[in-house]
């Protein structure tokens, strides 16, 4: 019995992200604030907010910004810096800001 399609199958598993740290991410997002705030709300209309985004969804983005499958000037210079720690850590430090929602009135 051969073991290829047993290692293949094992590649293909997608592989536990790594958990991030909140209190590094908050030092490693000064770089972030001019545009994204300290507080996760956007200081510029262009910018989103990052507070309270689902962890998973930002070290998504990120990711695709350091590697270039997501476009923009800034973010992919800024990004290009980034290791998959600092990347786990911002997602950590910014996921784990609370937000209150309002309905409008």
């Amino acid at each position: 019995m051969t073991r290829i399609p047993l290692v293949l199958a094992a590649l293909l598993v997608p592989v536990a992200a790594q958990a991030g740290d909140a209190a590094l991410g908050k030092k490693r997002a000064t770089a972030c604030q001019t545009c994204h705030g300290m507080d996760g709300l956007s200081k510029m209309p262009e910018a989103p907010n990052l507070a309270g985004q689902v962890e998973p969804y930002l070290v998504k983005q990120l990711t695709e910004y350091r590697e270039g499958k997501r476009s923009n000037e800034i973010m992919n210079v800024v990004a290009k810096e980034l290791s998959d720690a600092d990347i786990a850590n911002l997602a950590a430090y910014y996921s784990g800001i609370s937000i209150d929602v309002l309905p409008p009135g």
